[in-house]
């Protein structure tokens, strides 16, 4: 017991802080570990040296909790029968030094109290935070209202009509009809929109085997840290599975491949934030109902009357940490700091204590109830999370209503309560919906006019037998022809999901929080568009791939990015692959391309180019889905 508190003082648990679990998701280390409580402690084996006829104590009875486990039903049930036996009697109960909670409380209430004079550690999942906000475009967004570049929106989407205008009037002069020949339109809608529609419907619904798996842990039948969520990423691999499964047995157009497979993944990550967040409360949960127990059964245990003998007096511990509720943070924060001075001291008195074999004293007793209290209260903040309402703590959020209405909701991270909206405005929906099919039509109409005709030629090189050599040679040619379409589309999509789909699915969800990107067109470097164009990604790789990393594998942030990059790079290739039919790894390979400029943005030569550093963004965002697209055309 001593070696294996000294080890804990000395770092051995507080700055690796490996994870316990086998669940990639360590939520800031689950393992909130507990005291069993007695009069007396010694170690496992060692003879009894009291004499109760010769010293008058009472007689002793040893409960030995590494063979006697709180959690099952049957041990519970004899320590209620040994608890009120030795109530009646008045006997003395002792519990093995080398308990493993005992060790871990007292560590960690003794590091509580002296957190404030080492830097803690970082955290291992950063928690997300949501507020009332707009999307920098919308008109309900004072400060973009009034920006001075105003006038240059305003301008853009003037330029964008005046264009669709011109087209239109080529259109009606080459064929007769505005739309052209429009085959685009057709291509999208000659055939199996109802089953897509049909298709995704199913597949939103099969996202409730989370509520189902989380409820059978909250029963009991089942363990999140050992089988619950190697079965969650079985079933994402299956769910994912299909999704692509089904696009290939379809053989879907790429409209509807693109659709399908997009939403599939948002709602793979849907899934995997609700069933892993709620995995961390379940374990959170099961030590807190531990704890009660244990807190139950120390109120009927009786302290020795005489002062202790010990080296151990409560005076020369510090203990006021204790005297207050605390929060799950602040619980968070506690637990991942150590001090190496006086804390050694605190754990030498106790391990000198424990080693002694005499009894402790009520005040010594009162400490330890003391700290079960503490650990209780924090967990319940901890499964309280940021909801008001205390209907919407776990478990009581494990319904039906809450998982669908996430799956509903705006974001890709799950958690107990969002801010939300007091009504929603209609004529705010009526203006969304409007921009969302207007955009959409502005996007089929470039692609038929710019795109369309780019793509022909390159199929009717490959069934005329063109040689690569001499596809290489119009590859300049069509880049060219490409650049600025698909500078359009790339913008227009860009708007349309994170402007109007995301804001007219939060106005219809209450959602307040409307930050759904900042302002990425003004990057000077590759990772802040990474954490700007797309925040509810971000986000989710924030919270699940980067921290996780960092937790479960024990990787420096250097090794987390690289981890992050490349499965954003590795999903984006699989949607190039869903379209194309084509494993090329083009995308992949310009999108982790983007890491070496990272560090070249770094440098103290770049650090202050900010103006260089944005022209060095948007010139790869011009060039880049052009030449992808040439890329898988050509080749």
């Amino acid at each position: 017991m001593a070696e294996a508190l000294r080890e804990a003082a000395s770092g051995g648990g507080g700055l690796r802080t490996p994870s316990e679990s086998a669940s990639e998701e360590d939520y800031d280390e689950t393992k909130h570990q507990t005291p069993p409580v007695s009069v007396m402690v010694r170690r496992r084996g060692q003879r009894d040296s009291y004499d109760s006829s010769a010293t008058g104590t009472p007689d002793i009875v040893t409960l030995d909790t590494q063979t006697s486990s709180l959690g099952g039903a049957s041990s519970s049930e004899d320590l209620r029968r040994m608890s009120a036996a030795g109530e009646k009697r008045g006997k003395t109960y002792v519990v093995a030094s080398d308990d493993t909670e005992l060790r871990e409380i007292l560590r960690k209430s003794l590091e509580r109290e002296k957190e404030k004079t080492q830097p803690s550690r970082r955290e291992k999942l950063r928690d997300m935070v949501f507020t009332r906000q707009f999307s920098a475009f919308d008109r309900q967004n004072q400060a973009a209202a009034n920006s001075p570049f105003q006038g240059f929106y305003v301008l853009f989407w003037i330029s964008v009509a005046l264009l669709i205008v011109k087209m239109g009037a080529d259109n009606w002069r080459k064929t007769g009809s505005p739309l052209g020949t429009n085959e685009i339109m057709k291509y999208m809608f000659r055939r199996d929109v109802v089953v897509l529609l049909l298709s995704d419907g199913v597949m939103c619904g099969l996202t409730g085997f989370g509520l189902v798996l989380q409820n059978l842990i909250l029963r009991g039948w089942l363990d999140w840290n050992r089988t619950g969520w190697i079965l969650q990423n079985v079933w994402q691999t299956l769910f994912i599975g299909g999704v692509i499964g089904l696009t290939l047995l379809r053989d879907w157009p790429w409209t509807h491949t693109v659709f399908f497979v997009m939403h599939g993944l948002v709602m793979l990550m849907k899934q995997h934030s609700y069933a892993f967040y709620n995995g961390h409360l379940s374990s959170v949960y099961k030590k807190r109902r531990q704890l009660e127990k244990k807190l139950k059964l120390l109120e009927h245990i009786s302290p020795v009357n005489s002062p202790s003998q010990t080296n151990l007096p409560t005076s020369a511990l510090s203990t006021s940490h204790l005297s207050h509720r605390p929060s799950a943070s602040e619980y968070r924060e506690r637990r991942m700091s150590m001090s190496k001075g006086n804390l050694a001291d605190d754990i030498e008195r106790i391990t000198r204590a424990i080693d002694s074999d005499e009894s402790l004293d009520a005040d010594q007793v009162h400490l330890f109830e003391r700290m079960i209290k503490w650990e209780i209260d924090a967990l319940t903040d901890e499964l309280k999370g940021k909801a008001q309402d205390p209907k919407r703590s776990y478990p009581n959020n494990l319904t039906f209503t809450n998982q669908y209405e996430f799956i509903g909701l705006p974001t890709l991270v799950y958690e107990l309560e969002y801010p939300r909206s007091d009504s929603i405005n209609w004529a705010y929906v009526a203006e969304k919906l409007s921009a969302l099919f207007g955009v959409i039509f502005v996007m089929i109409m470039v692609s038929q006019a710019y795109i369309y005709p780019v793509v022909i030629r390159t199929i009717m090189m490959k069934e005329e037998g063109w040689t690569l050599a001499e596809r290489f040679r119009e590859f300049p040619w069509m880049l060219s022809d490409l650049v600025f379409p698909f500078m359009m589309e790339y913008m227009m999509a860009w708007y349309l999901i994170w402007e109007t789909v995301l804001n007219t699915i939060a106005e219809l969800t209450y959602f307040a929080d409307r930050s759904f990107y900042d302002a990425w067109w003004n990057s000077v470097s590759w990772d802040q568009f990474a954490r700007d164009w797309n925040r509810p990604v971000h986000n989710f790789l924030l919270r699940h791939v980067y921290h996780s990393s960092i937790s479960s594998m024990r990787v420096n942030k250097h090794t987390a990015t690289l981890i992050t990059f490349f499965l954003s790079a590795c999903v984006h290739e699989l949607v190039m692959w869903c379209i194309f039919k084509k494993l090329r790894g083009y995308l992949l390979m310009l999108q982790m391309c983007q890491l070496p400029l990272v560090q070249l943005s770094r440098t103290k030569y770049m650090r202050n180019q900010k103006t260089l550093g944005n022209m060095i963004f948007w010139i790869g965002i011009f060039t880049g889905p052009s030449l992808l697209c040439s890329l898988y055309l050509i080749l």
